[in-house]
C-alpha cells in the first residue's frame, strides 16, 4: 500500500471523526457549574484537582480550596497557591486517620473544615471550590452526606466543585456531573521508594 493511500485513508477517518466531534460540541449547549468527583485507589486525584485550579486561575477565576485530611506535613501546592490573591486556601486537617488515632478529634476537625467549605460553596465570588479528601471524611462518617449534598445543590449556578479522595459515597457519584476513578497499576512507594517532593509532597 502506497504512502498516499495510507494518508488518504487517514484523512477520511479523521474527517468522519471530526464530524462526530463537531456534532457533540454543537449539542452541548448548557452552561453551568459542574461537580467533579475524583476517586479510586490510584495516585493523581488531588494532583488533577490542583491542575484544574491552575487552569481556572489562568482564566482569571477565583478558587477556594479546603484540605480536609492533609495538614500534618507540608506539600508543594500549598505555598504555590498561597501566592495568588485569587485563591482562598485552607488546610483544615490534622493528618491521616491512622496518624491522629482519635475519632472524636477527627470529627471536630472535619466539622470546622466543613464550616469553611460551606462558606465557599455559598460565595458567588468563588468560581471553583476544591474539597480535597472530602470523600475520606464522608466514608468514615465524620460529616453528613446529606449536608454536603444540600450545599452542593444550593451553590451558585456557575460554581464548579471538585471533590477528591478514595471511596466516594454513591450519593455523591449519583449527583455529580463527572466522575473519574483512578486505578493503581504500579506505585513506587510499594517498591520502597520514599514520597518525593513534586510527586507526593
Amino acid at each position: 500500500m502506497s504512502d498516499n493511500s495510507v494518508n488518504d485513508r487517514h484523512q477520511q477517518r479523521m474527517q468522519r471523526k471530526k464530524a462526530i466531534v463537531d456534532k457533540s460540541i454543537e449539542s452541548a449547549t448548557e452552561e453551568r457549574g459542574i461537580v467533579i468527583i475524583l476517586t479510586g485507589n490510584g495516585k493523581g486525584k488531588s494532583s488533577s484537582a490542583f491542575g484544574m485550579a491552575a487552569r481556572a486561575l489562568g482564566h482569571g477565576m477565583k478558587v477556594g480550596i479546603v484540605q480536609f485530611i492533609k495538614g500534618s506535613f507540608s506539600t508543594g501546592e500549598e505555598p504555590f497557591f498561597r501566592q495568588f490573591d485569587d485563591v482562598d486556601y485552607s488546610v483544615m486537617g490534622e493528618g491521616f486517620t491512622w496518624e491522629t488515632q482519635d475519632r472524636e478529634q477527627d470529627i471536630q476537625t472535619a466539622g470546622l473544615a466543613w464550616k469553611k467549605a460551606a462558606e465557599l460553596l455559598a460565595d458567588e465570588d468563588i468560581d471553583m471550590v476544591i474539597l480535597d479528601e472530602l470523600n475520606i471524611v464522608l466514608k468514615y462518617g465524620y460529616l453528613s452526606v446529606d449536608d454536603v449534598l444540600q450545599s452542593l445543590n444550593n451553590r451558585p449556578v456557575m460554581q464548579h466543585v471538585i471533590i477528591t479522595g478514595r471511596g466516594a459515597a454513591q450519593q455523591l457519584i449519583d449527583m455529580a456531573d463527572t466522575v473519574t476513578e483512578m486505578r493503581e497499576i504500579k506505585h513506587a512507594f510499594k517498591a520502597g521508594v520514599k514520597a518525593q517532593k513534586g510527586i507526593e509532597l
